[in-house]
């Protein structure tokens, strides 16, 4: 099988190394952005299975991102972490504090219902 492409982004590049690693370790292909410019750029030059907004992004960045991701790359899964209320563009939200397991299985899940669609 194919490895996952995900898209990984966050508002401060130290709270990158935590979850790149686990992400890694789980077997996927992880590409890693720093700020909305940066994470805008990725998604001009390549397709990515999952992208997941980070709890360091601003709030106007993962409520702007989803769009920017919609628009480039439709069938692109979006995960967003640490948000509030729901999103039209995102398909699953979840508190970051849950741990980098729940992180993990969420975007299996994701990838499982990008599979199965």
């Amino acid at each position: 099988m194919e490895q996952l492409k995900v898209l990984y982004g966050e508002g401060d590049a130290k709270h990158l190394a935590a979850l790149t690693a686990a992400l890694k370790k789980e077997g996927f292909q992880v590409t890693t952005t720093v700020g909305r410019g940066d994470f805008e750029r990725q998604l001009a030059g390549a397709q990515f299975d999952v992208a997941v907004l980070g709890h360091t992004l601003s709030r106007d960045d993962r409520h702007h991102l989803p769009y920017m991701i919609r628009k480039a790359h439709a069938d692109t899964q979006i995960l967003v972490l640490h948000a509030s209320g729901k999103h039209p563009e995102v398909d699953l939200a979840m508190d970051s504090r849950r741990g980098e397991r729940a992180i993990l299985e969420a975007i299996e899940q994701l990838a499982g219902r990008m599979v199965a669609a």
